[in-house]
């Protein structure tokens, strides 16, 4: 990844407390995924920064190599990646996402 990606991306993840990198848009989730890591932070009415990674292929893949985590949704909190949807909700459901939000 070259540094202008790598800036970009530090960027994006600073430039709210919670930013998700998903497929589509939080209006318009186009993964299943997506779409459920979106619905748990709209539950716990949570404000986000997001970027749909299907725009630009370039980000689609350096976004995993920035992380070093394969898949997409990743979602960041404080600048620090938390995990993708799995991890996301089982955050959620043990409440320990709620108290890393507070």
């Amino acid at each position: 990844m070259d540094e202008a990606t790598k800036h970009k991306i530090e960027s994006m993840i600073k430039s709210e407390k919670v930013f998700l990198f998903m497929k589509g848009t939080p209006e318009y989730p186009e993964c299943g995924f997506s779409m459920r890591v979106v619905q748990i932070l709209k539950s716990l009415n949570v404000k986000f920064g997001s970027y749909n990674i299907l725009e630009d292929e370039t980000m689609r893949n350096s976004i995993k190599e920035y992380s070093n985590w394969p898949t997409i949704p990743q979602l960041y909190i404080n600048e620090k990646f938390i995990g993708g949807c799995d991890i996301t909700e089982a955050m959620y459901n043990s409440g320990e996402l709620q108290e890393l939000l507070k």
